[in-house]
C-alpha cells in the first residue's frame, strides 16, 4: 500500500513539473463547464407585431384537442379611449414558466413540477383536480380539463421541442412576433432580442420572474383596461 501511495504522489509530482497536470485541469474544467450549462428555456412576444389574428390560439386549440370553453393560450383584446378616440391593444397571454412558479408550491401531490429547463410541466396521473395550482396562478393559465377533471396547461409544446421543432403558436405567429429559444445562450435569437429592446414581464410586482417577457407592453392597459376576451369558442366582454 505503501509503494502505491508513494508513486501516486511521485507521478503527480512529475506533473506539476512538466505542467501536465495544470493543461490537464484546465481541459477539464472547460468540458465540465461546457456540458452542466442549464439550458433555460423562454418565450419573448413583440406587441408592436401582433396583429390579434388568433392563429396562435387556434393552433394551440389544435394542436392539443383543447375542449370548448377552455383555452391553454389565447390574446387579450384591450379596448383603451372613449368613441370615437379608441383603439384595440391586443396581448397574447399564456402560462409564463415563472423562475419561482407559485403553482408548484400549491401542489399537494407534486403533479405540477418544474422541469431543469424551466418548463413548468403537469403531470396527469398525479393530478387529483383539486385546483390549488389554478388558484395560485395569478395569470389565470390554467384551467381543469372539463373530460379528464385534471389540471392543465401550456407546456411550451414540450413534444416539439423534444423533436428540435418550435412551439406551435410560434410556428403559426403572422407577423412573427414570437420568438422561443435557450434564455441562457446568449447567442440565441431570444437572448438577441432581449439584450437589444427594452422588456416587461406581466404583473412583475408578484416575484414569479415569468420567462415570458413583452416588448412594447401597455402594463396599465393589461391591468385596468377593458378586457374584450378572445376564447377561441366565443367572445365575452369584462370590466
Amino acid at each position: 500500500m505503501k509503494n502505491v501511495i508513494i508513486h501516486n504522489i511521485t507521478r503527480r509530482n512529475f506533473l506539476k513539473k512538466t505542467g501536465i497536470l495544470a493543461a490537464s485541469a484546465t481541459i477539464l474544467g472547460c468540458k465540465e463547464t461546457k456540458s452542466t450549462q442549464q439550458k433555460r428555456y423562454a418565450m419573448v412576444i413583440d406587441l408592436e407585431k401582433c396583429i390579434g389574428c388568433h392563429s396562435c390560439s387556434i393552433s394551440c386549440k389544435t394542436q392539443f384537442d383543447v375542449p370548448l370553453g377552455v383555452f391553454r393560450s389565447w390574446v387579450k383584446i384591450i379596448e383603451r379611449g372613449s368613441y370615437p378616440a379608441v383603439k384595440r391593444i391586443f396581448i397574447p397571454v399564456l402560462c409564463n414558466h415563472c423562475d419561482d412558479p407559485p403553482c408548484v408550491k400549491g401542489c399537494p401531490t407534486g403533479a405540477t413540477y418544474q422541469r431543469a429547463d424551466g418548463i413548468v410541466v403537469v403531470n396527469p396521473d398525479d393530478c387529483i383536480g383539486c385546483k390549488y395550482c389554478i388558484q395560485n396562478c395569478p395569470y389565470n393559465a390554467r384551467f381543469l380539463h372539463p373530460i379528464t377533471k385534471t389540471a392543465s396547461k401550456c407546456d411550451f409544446c414540450l413534444h416539439r421541442i423534444k423533436q428540435g421543432i418550435t412551439p406551435s403558436c410560434v410556428n403559426t405567429c403572422i407577423g412573427q412576433a414570437r420568438t422561443f429559444g435557450d434564455y441562457n445562450d446568449p447567442q440565441s435569437s431570444i437572448s438577441q432580442i432581449l439584450l437589444q429592446n427594452n422588456s416587461q414581464v406581466l404583473l412583475e410586482a408578484m416575484g414569479t420572474n415569468p420567462r415570458v417577457f413583452y416588448i412594447n407592453l401597455d402594463q396599465n392597459a393589461y391591468t385596468t383596461g377593458k378586457t374584450l376576451l378572445w376564447h377561441n369558442d366565443f367572445i365575452r366582454l369584462h370590466d
